[in-house]
């Protein structure tokens, strides 16, 4: 692909990064038939391939970005099935993430847009901020008629309850049963720990089940994906760091086999804080180390022995494919290989794989789209036969696909947990 940024623009590293990346671009058009929007809206300027040129025009332009252009890049999934179907290498997660970066520093967005994103990135990445507004929305539910489609929408999608945290706050070390083989440490996440507790708890009886010391580092938070995601780049960065340092101090004390994460969103995110800090001086080394070291929970699994399988009688299982896990992380073999080799027969979702929609902070700020990529999703589910759960590896799929079936959906390691010993998930 030609492009024409000033020699000053070109001085930049990041625009020269981003510019290589441009250049590998064929035209081809692959990525098209992988893209959830354009799927829906058939508007290339909606699929990969038309979002690169409008983000080169964008970036070489400079300034604050046409509104049709912001449309355009908020309308992205982040999906990265692109990235998979590319035969030329683009990495477009990052080119994305810049796009998101630069229409944060350079647009001023309507008031209200403006004003509900900076209220998301306030409080889904804080636990107790989150679990206070999810009390505040129950509550307001009764009148969310009233406060517009896009606020009411929000408000309608909290639970009606939470769960009980069995699991307390701060650090924590879990023994593992018998000798250790490892020693693991365990990004508890923020949303999660909140709206499906049951998720840690499952995987930290696993672990230790199969010889794994299980740690919670101190000091632990948000692991920045929410914040990147809303372009907010800086606060991704402090969170990110936040968390390296919890990490490198468990490394440096007692050491780590790996940093384990069971959210495939947040691995998408943290095996990437090496580029996200490539450039800071202090953290670039570091950085690069923790996400050499950061494993989705399956991975991990992967290098143990599994407890034996206990139960005699399991539901088949539909799976789906968590985006960030499938081609953030192309991750799609072991957690079918797991479930199968402790019982489960599972079945695919027919058709081709899409987003269920939920993309992090999409479904709040893109219902419409969201609500037709869930729908379009589930329906596939009426092609399987004696399908009695839904398994997953994120919990954003989870909530997501929850939200309109009566199939109790849960977490591939609630289920791997439950097959070996540990208690039936509950939906």
């Amino acid at each position: 692909m030609k492009t024409e940024f000033t020699a000053d623009q070109r001085a930049n590293p990041l625009i020269q990064m981003m510019e290589e990346n441009l250049r590998k671009c064929v035209h081809c058009g692959f990525c098209l038939s992988a893209c959830p929007t354009y799927s829906v809206l058939g508007d290339e300027r909606d699929s990969p391939r038309g979002r690169i040129y409008l983000i080169k025009d964008m970036l070489e332009q400079g300034g604050a970005p046409e509104p049709e252009i912001v449309n355009h890049v908020d309308r992205c999934l982040s999906c990265l099935a692109c990235m998979t179907a590319c035969p030329s290498g683009v990495h477009y997660q990052h080119y994305i993430d810049h796009a998101r970066s630069f229409v944060e520093d350079n647009y001023q967005r309507p008031w209200f847009d403006r004003l509900l994103r900076n209220v998301l990135a306030g409080i889904l990445p804080y636990a107790g901020r989150f679990k206070l507004a999810l009390s505040l929305a129950r509550l307001a539910k009764p009148f969310a008629s009233l406060l517009g489609s896009k606020l009411a929408g929000i408000i309608n999608m909290a639970p009606s309850s939470l769960p009980p945290a069995v699991l307390p706050e701060g650090a924590q070390v879990f023994p593992a049963a018998g000798e250790a083989k490892k020693r693991i440490a365990l990004l508890p996440g923020c949303a999660q720990k909140i709206l499906r507790p049951s998720i840690n708890e499952a995987t930290i009886r696993l672990l230790t089940r199969a010889g794994v010391e299980v740690v919670i580092a101190g000091g632990l938070g948000c692991c920045g994906a929410l914040s990147h995601h809303l372009g907010k780049d800086e606060a991704a960065r402090v969170f990110a760091k936040a968390n390296i340092d919890a990490w490198m101090q468990e490394i440096d004390n007692t050491g780590l086999d790996a940093i384990v994460i069971n959210a495939a969103g947040c691995g998408t995110e943290v095996k990437d804080y090496g580029f996200l800090l490539k450039d800071d001086p202090l953290y670039s080394e570091k950085a690069a180390k923790i996400s050499n070291l950061a494993k989705d929970v399956t991975e991990v699994i992967a290098e143990l022995d599994l407890p034996e399988a206990n139960k005699t009688e399991l539901p088949n299982i539909v799976y789906h494919d968590a985006c960030s896990l499938m081609h953030g992380q192309g991750i799609t073999r072991q957690p079918r290989d797991q479930l199968k080799e402790v019982g489960f027969e599972i079945a695919e979702i027919p058709g081709h794989h899409f987003c269920c929609g939920s993309a992090g902070s999409y479904n709040l700020l893109q219902p419409a789209m969201a609500d037709q990529l869930k729908e379009r999703r589930l329906n596939k589910l009426e092609g399987v036969a004696d399908a009695s759960m839904l398994g997953t590896g994120n919990i954003g799929c989870l909530v997501q696909l929850a939200s309109g079936t009566t199939l109790p959906v849960v977490h591939t390691v609630e289920l791997l947990d439950w097959a070996t010993g540990g208690p039936k998930p509950q939906s």
